[in-house]
């Protein structure tokens, strides 16, 4: 495995990084779009929140996440996934990049149990922004992060909850100290969708216990 030491490297590598086969509806399966997954993870690497750190990738899908913190100098990755499908292909493209000492584990992240130390998490949950999608469900994946006790959240959100949001993170007693502000193309891959593309304002925080 060969460490990326630029931003546009990073966001090759990500485009090169396979997609899910078979999306699901009911999960809400979108990709992290490359510019945007490879602008996040550059800011957390410019913050000191992935080079030498113990990383955690909840509701992974194909381990975007967790596969480029490892191309990144992360010390270790984990990816949770209640998809063995997504699980499956993330497995495939850390081996396709030579990646040591990441693994990939197929489970609920509400049901998660995980004592090995983690420094940083990320978490892209399904958004609610769709009628069929779960809502709430980013702050079930909240609230799972919060029981893994690490240092550092990277938690993508709808925008339009901003809000709502920062008081449930002051209530949790999360400390917000970033928000990065993207918006995210849905494409047209499920039956209900009416539009070719639709894009949908998204915020992450960073947040630090």
């Amino acid at each position: 495995m060969k460490k990326i030491r630029k931003k546009k490297q990073l966001e090759i590598a990500i485009d090169s990084i396979e997609r899910h086969p078979n999306p699901k509806v009911e999960l809400e399966q979108y990709s992290t779009p490359s510019t945007i997954a490879s602008d996040l993870l550059w800011n957390a690497y410019t913050l000191g929140d992935i080079e030498n750190k113990d990383i955690v990738d909840l509701g992974c899908g194909c381990g975007i996440f967790a596969t480029s913190s490892m191309l990144l100098g992360a010390n270790s990755a984990v990816g949770v996934d209640i998809d063995q499908e997504s699980i499956d292909v993330a497995r495939a493209c850390a081996d396709k990049f030579n990646i040591k000492n990441i693994k990939f584990i197929v489970n609920d992240v509400a049901d998660i149990d995980y004592t090995s130390k983690i420094d940083t998490i990320f978490q892209n949950p399904p958004f609610g922004s769709q009628k069929r999608a779960e809502k709430g469900a980013d702050l079930e994946f909240l609230q799972a992060a919060l029981r893994l006790k690490q240092s550092v959240i990277y938690s993508f959100h709808m925008a339009s909850t901003f809000d709502f949001l920062l008081d449930c993170y002051k209530e949790i007693e999360l400390s917000i100290t970033h928000g990065f502000k993207y918006k995210f193309p849905i494409p047209k891959i499920y039956e209900f969708h009416e539009k070719e593309l639709k894009f949908v304002d998204v915020v992450v925080f960073r947040a630090e216990l």
